[in-house]
């Protein structure tokens, strides 16, 4: 990410301000973190439980990690130069996020995997990461709710999702947020999660330009300025509307398709006045509200009429061998 030209008054007081922070949140690292770099011993406190991955995790995960753990302790020069920048094209720009692109482009490299740009982003400016992870229809929120989407549900799930019952998977990527706008400033590489002695879940990154250097850290899941993670699975739905585009809005067109509400060749991924009123047509013959936005409650009940459409034409029922 790229680093902002300030004063010289504002640098001073910049620097006053962070000599009061914690070594860890230095640079474009987040506040109220617990210090958690280093030895194996320091990045796994006594006293915290590990708390297993929720199902198996794609095989690249390992190799992904792998590729990140040897990395620890990686430090830019003393212009604030990283190889990681350099990789990227912009040498001394703030590297959190081309740290893990980096990451992800050597797994592709030495495993023969195609990983950037299909199942991790490749990037370097704020926003960019979030928004395709969204896009991608891989994301949750940590409150959950997407900024310009709406509320989200874990898939399978009738009840809307609390904030913080998200508990990250390894290979996730944090988003962190420490201004007013909402921007992304920073990301991480989720390594795996505990729960502490204080009963609290931490969850463990691997991350880089903490403060300069490549190093492992842990963060409460409650932490103030984590915005959401890019999963490495699709495990949440979420609220669409007007102007939204990706992955999921093109699976809600299909469906709408499917059942008639909508024109074939309208699968677009766009949601705009086409989709609106197939939305709003739903909503009127099935009973609810007729928004136009498709909320929780219109796409489980559209979910069953796509289960009933299978069930009416058994000439469309897969066959197993």
């Amino acid at each position: 990410m790229k680093k902002e030209k300030i004063s010289v008054f504002l640098a001073a007081i910049l620097c006053v301000f962070l000599l009061l922070l914690p070594p860890s949140c230095a640079g474009d690292a987040v506040q109220d973190t617990v210090g958690a770099s280093g030895t194996e011993e320091q990045f796994f406190p006594e006293g915290h439980t590990l708390i297993e991955p929720n199902g198996e995790s794609p095989d690249y995960v390992e190799l992904l990690l792998g590729i990140a753990r040897n990395e620890i302790g990686y430090t830019e020069d003393r212009y604030g130069n990283t190889k990681y920048g350099q990789w990227a094209g912009d040498p001394d720009a703030e590297w959190c996020a081309e740290f893990l692109c980096w990451c992800v482009d050597r797994v592709d490299a030495t495993y023969q995997k195609k990983l950037l740009k299909s199942t991790f982003p490749l990037y370097s400016s704020s926003n960019t990461g979030r928004d395709w992870f969204i896009s991608s229809g891989r994301y949750i929120a940590r409150n959950g709710n997407v900024p310009g989407w709406g509320t989200q549900w874990f898939i399978g799930e009738n009840e809307q999702m609390k904030k913080n019952s998200y508990i990250p998977q390894p290979g996730d990527w944090m988003f962190f947020s420490v201004n007013s706008t909402g921007d992304t400033s920073h990301v991480a590489m989720v390594e795996f999660c505990t729960l502490g002695p204080d009963g609290k879940i931490y969850v463990h990154v691997i991350e880089g330009n903490n403060p300069d250097a490549v190093a492992r850290n842990m963060y409460p899941i409650d932490n103030w300025a984590i915005q959401g993670y890019g999963t490495v699975t699709d495990l949440a739905g979420m609220t669409m509307r007007r102007g939204c585009e990706g992955v999921k809005v093109k699976e809600l067109q299909e469906k709408l398709i499917l059942v008639g509400f909508l024109a074939k060749g309208y699968d677009t991924g766009v949601f705009g006045s086409l989709t609106v009123k197939a939305v709003t047509d739903f909503q009127k013959k099935n009973g609810i509200n007729p928004t136009g936005v498709a909320t929780q409650t219109t796409q489980l009940t559209l979910d069953k009429r796509v289960n009933e459409y299978y069930s009416d034409h058994p000439d469309l029922w897969g066959v197993d061998e």
